[in-house]
């Protein structure tokens, strides 16, 4: 839950450099909610109202995450656009979010791993 937060917190951040385990993590949790919010709106009878304003909400987040992890590996956010191209572009983009992170300072900060919290 506490990744969760942390990319919620980065609200509009795209720059730095994010972790695997961070965005995983932010997505498992998404995933989660995005269950409960559907099962929610479905219950109450509303089900195109709740879950809309759900995506949007962390809409900016989740982009800003997935861009962070790019800079992880040494790509541009740009490259978040392979997503576009129809079928081989999601699986692409996925081999990039799960390819591990450069373990020195590149063009987009130091190694989260490295980073000790105070």
């Amino acid at each position: 839950m506490n990744w969760y937060l942390e990319v919620l917190k980065k609200y509009v951040v795209f720059s730095g450099r994010a972790r695997r385990k961070e965005h995983w993590m932010f997505l498992l949790v998404n995933i989660i909610a995005v269950i409960v919010v559907v099962t929610v709106d479905l219950a109450i009878g509303t089900f195109p109202l709740l879950y809309p304003i759900y995506f949007l909400a962390v809409l900016l987040p989740h982009l800003g995450v997935i861009v962070r992890r790019l800079h992880d590996t040494g790509r541009s956010g740009w490259f978040i656009l392979f997503g576009l191209i129809p079928l081989v572009g999601c699986i692409i983009l996925i081999v990039f979010l799960a390819t591990e992170g450069e373990q020195r300072q590149n063009a987009y900060g130091p190694n989260p791993k490295s980073v000790t919290a105070y």
